[in-house]
């Protein structure tokens, strides 16, 4: 099976960083926290964006707050996962209708309830 990679950097989405889930047609693994950016309407904005980069530096490096010896290069890891993933999602292109939000929020709200219930 070929592993998808995150813009080059040679990360697969099959990370093993917590509680994962099937991805879109049983394709890999996704961590159920990093949130899918691409093809929404309206679409990901900068904040959203960096909050994914920081969800994900925090997963790779283990922890949510680095110590003052870490600090630089977690942040740095941070801006340059924000500007990857930013230049990713402007250079992928699809012929599918971008998803509503609302009514991908409820379709997930709904799987969260049959889950839980």
């Amino acid at each position: 099976m070929e592993v998808l990679s995150f813009a080059g950097l040679g990360l697969g989405l099959g990370l093993g960083l917590g509680t994962e889930t099937e991805f879109v047609g049983g394709q890999g693994k996704m961590c159920r926290n990093i949130r899918v950016l691409h093809n929404f309407d309206p679409p990901a904005t900068a904040e959203e964006i960096r909050a994914s980069a920081l969800q994900f530096v925090r997963k790779v490096s283990g922890t949510t707050r680095p110590s003052q010896a870490n600090q630089e290069a977690f942040d740095r890891a941070v801006e340059e996962v924000t500007a990857t993933t930013r230049r990713l999602l402007d250079a992928l292109v699809t012929t599918a209708p971008p998803k509503d939000r609302a009514v991908e929020a409820a379709k997930a709200k709904a799987r969260a309830a049959k889950r839980y219930a």
